[in-house]
């Protein structure tokens, strides 16, 4: 297959727009662009095209969609033997796919056959040989990737070489030795795979049949000694239950419960006795308390009253002195308040004066500074009024930022366009010779000697004595009108800037630029004279006006007056320092009063509450002997009652052990019979799973499933047996393919050994026979791994082995081209022309495909130039 041209519309940073490659030949193709030409989208489109069914929308599908949406176009020309075919696919809304016969027209194949008649051509997808050799930008194809990617490939290349060694059919390398061990492969794959098992296959169905027979084993094997220790439970629960259950058992129980009955309710009535006893013992004892505290209260009262009765006097004493105390102090804080009413009277006098005295003096200066406001306003009234007029000039003048720019642009491009068209136009130079007798006309102007003029369309010459000569250009009118369109804009800008001419133009431009100067210098007058504005300062003249209405003249002296008033002050202080030292002996005086009042007041109350307790004064003694007589009598009860407490105390029976002998007795009872209870329904549900168990003949189902399982066990251990004989087998032809490597791979070394003398005089290539790419680099007898290699060396090596391994696919019949995207970016300026030789070397009947950015560099590549050009579908 090869590729002769690519189309795409609406692809990526082509939105809208349509781009075609073509004439893309055999051998070397190359497109040299700058970066964000296309040559990447261009990649991914043809990928897309050959790898992405019309109808998805992956992720390689999504990324050709610009970003303003629509329904990406890609086609491509190619020739497929002596055939020649288009393919077309577009993707989103609408999509499609057609393969189209090129010589007659006619429709190949669409939809989903076209589809799989592009799979037939690249002969296995992205694994296939267009996904070994097309490179795309930044991809090496040594550096690693996931495993999917990398056996994918391994599978591609292994193929290729099996193809191609018609020579080397031995056991040990070459087709039969694939098919043996794809033969092993496939027969271990029906049996597991790699993480166990294989579901669905022979061994999984046995292994499975073997843990369900297990399973079932173990459940019938629970079953039967679920039985059998059903069948011991049971007889244990009937020889208890017929222990539990005995008439003598049943009576001794009965009676220990009677017998425990009697004693507690015999200890429960010995206790109400000793109860009630306490009772009184208590009544009694509260009586002789109470009796008690009545005699000793009463004897407090005396002595309290005797003792009230001296601190009632001595009060009555030191209220008296208070009184004279306050006469005292009262007197000496009316007379220095007298004093200090007189001082405070004289400083308001001497106060008031110089407030009047001040108020005349800033009467004066608010007038003056009145006046100086009233000058600022005016003159800041009339810089408004200068800024306004320049405003308004400035908007008759004043021209759009970046106008001027564009006018003087467009003035230069019509200059252009215009020597542009009339360099175009015909023009006609006539030479008069010296005989001649008149001049020509041309469309009614004389043609001078020697003057060139043009002229469009046609033009008429007249040549006296000769007649009419007709000038027709026969030029076909220009699809161009920049002109017209640079001119139309002209006008419309100068219509907009109310001007004639650039020059008009550029001079409002100078007087728009002196008003605002002018307007600049204004509004810093301004903002000196009103800096909080003019309405503020109106505001301001006007408070200034109306604060200073009233003008007075100053009366007195100042420096006398202050001087009057600062001794005014001084004879208040002091006056007002004596009335202070007064007031503390006053309120102490006031105090003491109040304290004496308080505590005679107090005392008269508690001497009243004694008295009410006491009763009259000749009645106490009588009182007091009838509270000590009550008293020796609540005595003697309480004696009394505390002897028959200790009597019934020391007979009494312990009620809490009766309680407790009652309570077990009680609970031994209920115990046995719950217990009866029980067994009886366990005998009863051990009954049932017996009869069930007998029924289902458990033990000769278990002993059947045990006898299965181990038929089950046997399959699976020879099935065990066969998958490792495979693996030690494939193991086995995988060591013996490893031995013989050098010739398994010797197409491939055959191809790469030439190119590799390109670039090296004595190089060796090693391949890793797992993933059968470059493994290590022998050069100068040193090895090196390819890992370990720079980064234009990895690049130069990875083009070298797909250039090779196309060289295979020709031979094998199966031509497809090389495309790389930029694959050559670290590589110098000496080895890239060593690799360009390699290109052309292995081009022949090879189609190679390059993109590249570095247009300088591969110059020198030659080959057949690509261009992209406009297109639409």
């Amino acid at each position: 297959m090869k590729i002769s041209a690519l189309r795409l519309f609406n692809v990526k940073r082509f939105a809208g727009r349509g781009v075609a490659i073509e004439g893309i030949g055999d051998g070397v193709n190359v497109l040299c662009a700058a970066n964000e030409f296309g040559k990447s989208t261009s990649f991914e489109a043809l990928h897309a095209l050959f790898f992405q069914p019309y109808s998805g929308k992956s992720g390689p599908v999504r990324n050709l969609r610009p970003y303003s949406g629509g329904n990406p176009l890609v086609e491509a020309d190619i020739a497929h033997g002596e055939e020649r075919f288009r393919i077309t696919k577009q993707y989103y809304g609408g999509g499609f796919a057609r393969v189209t016969d090129l010589a007659s027209g006619r429709l190949v194949a669409q939809a989903d056959e076209a589809e799989n008649f592009i799979s037939a051509l690249i002969k296995g997808g992205p694994a296939g040989p267009a996904g070994l050799l097309w490179v795309r930008q930044g991809v090496t194809g040594i550096e690693k990737r996931s495993n999917a990617e990398e056996d994918g490939e391994k599978q591609v290349r292994a193929s290729l070489l099996e193809s191609v060694q018609g020579e080397v059919e031995a056991m040990t390398g070459g087709r039969r030795m694939a098919e043996i061990m794809q033969t092993v492969a496939g027969e271990l794959d029906k049996l597991v795979t790699k993480r166990g098992p294989k579901a669905g296959g022979r061994y999984a169905a046995a292994i499975e049949a073997r843990d369900r027979l297990a399973a079932e084993e173990a459940r019938l094997s629970a079953d039967v000694g679920l039985l059998r220790e059903a069948l011991d439970k049971r007889a244990t629960a009937l020889k208890r239950l017929a222990e539990l259950d005995g008439a003598d058992e049943r009576q001794q129980r009965q009676d220990a419960v009677a017998s425990a009955q009697v004693a507690f309710e015999a200890a429960q009535a010995q206790g109400e006795r000793l109860k009630t006893a306490e009772a009184e013992l208590k009544l009694a004892r509260e009586r002789r308390d109470g009796a008690g505290r009545a005699l000793e209260a009463f004897r407090t009262a005396l002595q309290k009253d005797a003792d009230l009765a001296a601190r009632r006097r001595e009060a009555e004493r030191r209220r008296g002195e208070a009184v004279g105390r306050r006469g005292e102090a009262a007197e000496a804080s009316a007379r220095a308040q007298a004093a200090a009413d007189l001082a405070d009277a004289q400083e308001l006098e001497t106060r008031e004066l110089l407030a009047r005295l001040d108020a005349a003096l800033r009467a004066r200066e608010a007038a003056e500074r009145l006046a100086e406001s009233r000058q600022r306003l005016s003159e800041a009234e009339a810089k408004r009024a200068a800024l306004e007029e320049a405003e308004a000039q400035l908007a008759l003048v004043g021209i759009q930022p970046g106008a001027i720019e564009e006018l003087q642009a467009l003035e230069i491009e019509l200059s252009g366009l215009r020597a542009v068209a009339e360099a175009a136009r015909p023009s006609v130079a006539v030479a008069y010779s010296v005989e001649a007798g008149g001049e020509i006309v041309m469309d009614g102007v004389p043609l001078a000697d020697g003057q060139e003029r043009s002229y469009d369309g046609q033009a008429q010459l007249v040549v006296m004595g000769i007649g009419v000569i007709s000038l027709r250009s026969n030029k076909t009118p220009s699809g161009d009108r920049r002109l017209e369109q640079a001119e139309e804009r002209r006008r419309a800008l100068l219509d907009a800037m109310g001007v004639e001419t650039l020059a008009a133009a550029r001079a409002r431009q100078v007087r728009a630029q002196q008003i605002d100067a002018e307007m600049r210098e204004l509004r810093g007058s301004l903002s000196s004279l009103a800096p909080a504005g003019l309405a503020r300062l109106r505001e301001e003249v006007a408070a200034q006006a109306l604060a200073g209405a009233e003008l007075s003249e100053p009366e007195g002296d100042a420096a006398q007056l202050r001087a009057a008033l600062s001794a005014a002050e001084r004879q208040r202080l002091d006056a007002r320092q004596a009335l202070r030292e007064a007031e503390p002996d006053r309120r102490r005086a006031e105090d003491a009063i109040v304290a004496a009042e308080t505590a005679l007041a107090t005392l008269r109350t508690e001497q009243a509450h004694v008295e009410a307790q006491l009763g009259a004064e000749e009645q106490r003694a009588a009182r007091e002997r009838a509270l000590c007589e009550d008293f020796a009598d609540r005595s003697r009860e309480a004696e009394n009652a505390d002897a028959r407490a200790a009597e019934l105390r020391a007979a009494a029976i312990d009620l809490v052990s009766a309680e407790a002998a009652l309570k077990r007795a009680r609970s031994v009872q209920s115990s046995v019979e719950q217990q009866i209870v029980a067994l009886r329904e366990a005998v009863a549900g051990l009954n049932a799973g017996i009869r069930a168990r007998s029924d289902e003949a458990v033990e000769e189902s278990w002993r059947e499933t045990a006898e299965a399982l181990s038929a089950a066990e046997l399959r699976v251990a020879a099935f065990d047996k066969e998958i490792a004989v495979l693996q030690r087998l494939a193991v086995s032809l995988d060591r013996a393919r490893s031995e013989a490597r050098e010739l398994y791979l010797k197409p491939v070394m055959a191809e790469l050994s030439p190119l590799l003398g390109l670039l090296f005089d004595d190089a060796s290539v090693t391949f890793d026979e797992r993933t059968l790419l470059p493994q290590t680099i022998s050069r100068n007898g040193q090895e090196e791994e390819v890992e370990r290699l720079s980064g234009g060396m990895r690049e130069q090596l990875s083009v070298l082995t797909r250039l090779a391994f196309a060289r295979l696919l020709a031979r094998g019949g199966r031509p497809a081209p090389v495309i790389l995207d930029d694959a050559l970016v670290y590589s110098d300026d000496d080895r890239i022309e060593r690799m360009f030789d390699a290109l052309h070397r292995q081009s022949r009947d090879q189609q190679i495909i390059v993109f590249s950015c570095r247009q300088r560099a591969f110059q020198k590549l030659g080959g057949n130039t690509l261009a992209m050009v406009d297109w639409r579908p």
